[in-house]
């Protein structure tokens, strides 16, 4: 049996992150040969690898790093299958260290198969497997490119986002981290209500006032208020026309309660106002400039945004599950 000395099984460890004892056994089954033992631990990664491949890996680490001219940003979901491996602190530290990497990369494809520790990173994975005990998978890769770019890394890692904002500014930092902040916690799906495609705006209504009109039939049965049925939900379908009929209808209703035209002025703006918010519901679900700040919800985020010479044009968000 070949003499395995301490300082070996500690330059496998520190080469691998496998366990002590994983590192000495290692070495024992390659008689001494390092690299014959780096190749064992690998290959143990692959039966464990091939044992788990049909476990879910919906735990694990979200990660977002910017490079240091703030031009370019990556955001990774590294998987594993439990939320104790996800915490574990050598694996937070191989998520930060992939998606370090991961900035040199235009694709998930390109990234998967680029060198890291002198094996692809996709065998990483595989031979990290073995190290982990745990199936462990790139689950998730964004990468954002503008003038400025900000991220924000929420509160364990669950999820990581990536904004992209159209030149440099003095609070570029602290505006960018707030609009990332804002897209991590409310998880809007396009910059703008008129990125939508008509004909999905179209399906969406149609499914959304077929959900209200049920919910109203088994309300209606308890005796509960229904739900108001939206016209329209989303400031793409209010046209000109619709705006239109919709003041006429508001200068008709207060007609019809009384009031005296010299104060419809002052009162008209605010009905327009809820018919707006009242057939915007998909705008301020899914897109990030109509939703409400976060930090001031009596504005828009396209209203906090207009306080500074800049607009937001790109963003990204990766989360576990």
């Amino acid at each position: 049996m070949a003499d395995i000395k301490a300082a070996d099984v500690m330059k496998l460890r520190k080469s691998s992150g496998a366990g002590m004892m994983d590192c000495k056994k290692a070495l024992i089954e390659a008689e001494g040969d390092f690299d014959k033992a780096v190749d064992v631990l690998r290959k143990r990664g692959q039966k464990m690898a091939a044992k788990r491949a049909d476990r879910e890996s919906s735990e694990g680490a979200a990660i977002a790093v910017v490079n240091e001219s703030n031009t370019a940003g990556v955001s990774i979901v590294l998987g594993c299958e439990t939320d104790f491996v996800g915490k574990n602190d050598d694996f937070v530290a191989l998520a930060k260290e992939l998606a370090a990497h991961a900035l040199n990369y235009n694709t998930k494809e390109e990234f998967l198969a680029s060198q890291f520790g002198g094996v692809s990173v996709a065998d990483k994975l595989v031979e990290q497997t073995g190290v982990v005990g745990e199936k462990l998978e790139i689950n998730d890769f964004s990468r954002v490119e503008a003038p400025f770019v900000g991220s924000y890394i929420h509160v364990g890692n669950k999820i990581a986002s990536l904004v992209g904002l159209s030149k440099v500014i003095d609070d570029a930092d602290s505006l960018s981290r707030d609009i990332a902040m804002q897209v991590a916690s409310m998880g809007a799906t396009s910059l703008s209500y008129k990125d939508f495609d008509a004909a999905f705006v179209a399906a969406e209504t149609e499914a959304r006032i077929a959900a209200i009109e049920k919910d109203n039939i088994e309300l209606g049965r308890l005796g509960k208020t229904l739900k108001n049925v939206p016209q329209f939900i989303s400031k793409s379908q209010l046209t000109e026309e619709v705006l239109a009929k919709a003041e006429e209808a508001a200068k008709a209703e207060l007609t019809a309660e009384g009031k005296p035209e010299k104060i419809w002025d002052r009162i008209l703006p605010g009905k327009m106002e809820r018919f707006v918010s009242d057939n915007t519901t998909l705008d301020q679900e899914q897109c990030l400039l109509d939703q409400n700040f976060i930090k001031d919800e009596k504005k828009t985020v396209a209203d906090y945004v207009a306080g500074f010479d800049v607009e937001v044009v790109a963003f990204s968000r990766v989360t576990l599950g």
